[in-house]
């Protein structure tokens, strides 16, 4: 649902700095990104970190400016996984709540979906590149591992940080870019300077990404943090009284 989000709060674009922010290891700080080709003891680091994600349950947070936060814990060996997000514009608020099961998908989104309700998507219906933050073999809302195989140019910072640049034409439908806001940016799309940090056990903690600017408002950066390696994580498909089959508008707003 975060390009509903984004829809919202206009990129979240405001004066305000990215809230969060971590220790300097686990969140390395944004800097020229760099050129030539790629180290390959950096990109075999970072790969191995980044599929880590896929073996064992874990946290996220995702911001954006004030305007966008996302929080949601997710087990990848089970399929299961809960999101929050919330998206606050000049004139309005939603919250929407995703819940994975298996190859289920429910959703909770204010003004779309039936009350408190829970409503089951059907994700062979979803539009090509429709970002819905969790589906069946996406369990990372950042969906990090896919973002990055449209990076050439990977360099290690220090000794648990690396940085590089990004082709969001290649890589829309993740970490909350749609295809419409990739064209919005047009030629920036092809080299969005961005950062990782890994925490003591090489696994991924941190990941900042350089947005570009949106119709001459202020950029803010999207920063993703990992963290609760290894936590249980409660999610059972809702009762039947309490589910709603979405109806065909819901996928009409998701393709945009």
């Amino acid at each position: 649902m975060a390009a509903v989000a984004f829809a919202v709060t206009g990129c979240a674009a405001d004066d305000t700095a990215t809230p969060g922010a971590s220790p300097a290891a686990d969140t390395p700080s944004a800097s020229a990104a760099p050129t030539g080709s790629a180290d390959p003891a950096a990109v075999a680091a970072l790969a191995k970190a980044t599929a880590a994600l896929g073996t064992t349950s874990f946290k996220v947070s995702l911001t954006s400016g004030p305007g966008l936060k996302l929080t949601g814990l997710m087990d990848a060996p089970n399929g299961t996984g809960t999101a929050d997000l919330t998206a606050t514009g000049p004139n309005t608020e939603i919250n929407v709540k995703t819940l994975l099961v298996g190859q289920d998908l429910y959703v909770k989104v204010p003004g779309v979906t039936k009350g408190d309700t829970w409503t089951h998507v059907d994700v062979s219906r979803l539009p090509e590149g429709a970002d819905v933050g969790l589906r069946p073999g996406q369990i990372d809302p950042a969906n990090t591992a896919q973002l990055l195989t449209s990076t050439t140019d990977v360099q290690q910072a220090d000794s648990r940080s690396y940085r590089g640049t990004l082709d969001l034409t290649k890589a829309a439908g993740v970490a909350g870019v749609d295809q419409t806001l990739v064209k919005t940016w047009g030629a920036q799309a092809q080299n969005v300077p961005f950062t990782a940090g890994l925490d003591e056990q090489g696994r991924l903690s941190a990941l900042t990404i350089q947005l570009p600017a949106v119709n001459g408002q202020q950029a803010q950066p999207l920063e993703v943090l990992y963290t609760d390696y290894g936590i249980k994580v409660e999610a059972q498909k809702p009762a039947a009284t309490e589910t709603t089959e979405a109806p065909d508008s819901l996928y009409t707003t998701l393709g945009g």
